[in-house]
């Protein structure tokens, strides 16, 4: 799967926050209702417009993001 088929970052959508397919539907939004124990097809009954497939690329999203080092600095 090509994460640039289903991921798309563009500033004048949502802030430019990742949303699936230039939908006004976040990456976030998906991981936090999976996160709160809601089912793939609870969340594709919310949003018709989904598919089975956005919902994976919203997983392997957040797991490139995290694989990731990152480097906390205070600032003052």
């Amino acid at each position: 799967m090509e994460l640039s088929d289903r991921i798309t970052i563009d500033q004048n959508i949502c802030n430019g926050k990742p949303v699936i397919r230039d939908k006004r539907i976040t990456v976030q939004t998906i991981i936090e209702f999976l996160s709160a124990g809601e089912t793939n097809e609870e969340i594709l009954k919310q949003y018709p417009s989904l598919e089975p497939e956005d919902i994976k690329a919203c997983l392997l999203f957040a797991s490139k993001i995290m694989d990731r080092n990152y480097i906390l600095r205070h600032v003052s």
